[in-house]
């Protein structure tokens, strides 16, 4: 392995394990909610296994692998060593002490907090200690990209920087941006309540703050799966990127508008003025039409494949597409799932239609097609394209690589429309006990909890598979030549740098919308009598 390598290839080290522990946790969860009687089921198991997974995928598998790929982007989109190593590597190190702090205190029942850890729920100070390092290591990763953007920009004045740069410094400044919310809320409020500093807490500033976090945090996720979709996929179709140029503007518009959205997930809470409420939810559904764009210009450029190998017919180039290749399988597979995410993602920002599916099991089916799709599998499949070349070996038990996908996206229809339609049907979402003693309403979602357990299986596998393949990989793979990473070519040459590359504007026009959407009512809500929570802990 060179030597360069193996600061991304730790990384994704990091987020693989994550992820299989994260697996592990919610195939126990799955066949809970179908009320099957396992070995060791309790309310406190399950809430545990609620918070590890939701901790261990969405906040550690995720940024752990978006971190490699970052830096992997300057080694191969750039074309050079990473700039400030010794401050990647110590970012690594701080995120994963951070990493080993939070997982303890979860795994011994300290906190028991869910993956939101609102208050009064209150957690071990370990738990919110590394969730602090785990950002601060990512801030460490977060300056790395940036001094080596800046370094490539003085060596090629007048050039634009390569689309998966262009991506992934979107993904650092929104990162930078939304961190700022998780950080106060952790560090004024949540820390110094946890190790009794403070007597009590509150719930809805909390909330507010950790919201102000917790939506950027999807296009924190969903960014580099559009690096990926842009810049790795047409190529691996045998293609070319239909528009550079709209990659670039797909990325401007989530800089832009990722912040100020977040009280679309506090609709129904009290303490947030409605007239805030619906601004949030105009500016979530504004940010609909860089998806919309994406899939559009991805498409076009899948088409752009099957056409340059010879089809002719309306639709025939599908069938010219490397379906058979892991990593393009997974990205395509997990274009199809986000795209029945999305329609969920506007109800849910819809100021009436959020008070139907509000806390209900159609969120969890609606998230799983995001974070648990869109991204997870995308992130499945850059690791089957991304591992083989850092470790300088041949991929292994490529039938199961081939077979991984089709099973997760399998399993996800199974799981995720199951709960669409028992979230409709009324059924909560975080409820232990599905069944609520034999209630009438209950007994009506039983084949659907059942199918959706079933699922959970079919998803298992899928993980396991994807363990095995990367197990394999890096164990027991044959060594061989270092292969390129090779990037899209677009359609048309890309020209000097534009209106879209003046990141320092677009930074400044978020800002500005961040402080029209928070500014007053934080400031209100701090001016307003508060009387604060006490802390509570279930277990």
């Amino acid at each position: 392995m060179n030597r360069a390598d193996r600061l991304p290839y730790a990384h994704l080290w990091v987020a693989i394990l994550a992820f299989g522990a994260a697996a592990a946790m919610a195939l126990m969860q799955a066949l809970s909610r179908a009320s099957l009687d396992l070995p060791y089921r309790s309310a406190k198991m399950y809430y545990l296994s609620v918070t590890a997974h939701g901790v261990l995928m969405a906040l550690v598998f995720t940024t752990f692998f978006i971190m490699a790929f970052g830096y992997v982007v300057i080694r191969y989109a750039l074309r050079q060593d990473v700039l400030g190593a010794a401050a990647a590597w110590a970012g690594f190190w701080i995120g994963v002490v951070g990493v080993v702090l939070a997982a303890t205190a979860v795994l011994a029942g300290k906190a028991t907090v869910l993956y939101t850890f609102y208050p009064p729920l209150k957690a071990h100070p370990a738990f919110y200690l590394g969730l602090t390092l785990v950002i601060v290591g990512s801030w460490l990763w977060a300056g790395v990209m940036i001094a080596n953007y800046r370094a490539w920009k003085r060596a090629h004045a007048g050039e634009a920087v390569p689309l998966a740069m262009h991506g992934m410094l979107a993904t650092v400044i929104v990162w930078l941006i939304a961190t700022v919310g998780v950080a106060v809320e952790v560090l004024v409020l949540l820390l110094p309540w946890s190790l009794g500093l403070t007597r009590t807490v509150d719930p809805v500033l909390a909330r507010i703050l950790f919201w102000y976090f917790g939506h950027p945090l999807v296009y924190f996720w969903l960014l580099p799966a559009y690096v990926a979709w842009y810049t790795l996929l047409p190529r691996v179709a045998g293609g070319k990127l239909f528009s550079d140029s709209l990659g670039r503007l797909v990325f401007v518009l989530f800089i832009i508008l990722s912040t100020p959205v977040g009280f679309h997930h506090q609709a129904l809470d009290p303490g947030v003025p409605a007239g805030w409420k619906l601004l949030h939810t105009f500016l979530t559904l504004w940010i609909l039409f860089p998806s919309l764009i994406t899939a559009f210009t991805v498409t076009a450029s899948m088409e752009v494949a099957g056409r340059m190998k010879g089809a002719t017919g309306l639709l025939d180039w599908l069938k010219r597409l490397p379906w058979g290749d892991p990593f393009f399988a997974a990205v395509a597979l997990s274009m199809i799932l986000f795209a029945i995410g999305g329609f969920g993602g506007a109800v849910n920002a819809s100021f009436g239609m959020n008070a139907v599916v509000h806390n209900t099991a159609w969120i969890q089916g609606h998230f799983h097609l995001t974070v648990g799709t869109a991204a997870a599998l995308t992130f499945m499949g850059l690791a089957y394209h991304l591992v083989p070349r850092l470790a300088g070996r041949e991929l292994e038990l490529g039938l199961l690589a081939k077979v991984q996908p089709y099973l997760w996206f399998l399993g996800m229809l199974l799981f995720s429309i199951s709960n669409h339609v028992t979230g409709l049907m009324g059924m909560p979402r975080r409820v232990y006990e599905a069944d609520y003693g034999g209630a009438a309403a209950a007994q009506a979602w039983h084949g659907l909890t059942t199918l959706s357990a079933i699922g959970g299986l079919v998803l298992f596998a899928s993980a396991a598979f994807f363990l095995l393949v990367m197990l394999g990989t890096a164990l027991a793979g044959k060594r061989r030549a270092p292969e390129p990473l090779e990037w899209a070519e677009p359609l048309h040459p890309v020209g000097k740098p534009g209106l879209l590359d003046r990141f320092g504007l677009w930074v400044l026009v978020a800002v500005v919308l961040v402080l029209i959407a928070y500014a007053v009512p934080i400031w209100n809500h701090l001016r307003m009598e508060r009387f604060g929570s006490p802390p509570f802990t279930p277990f």
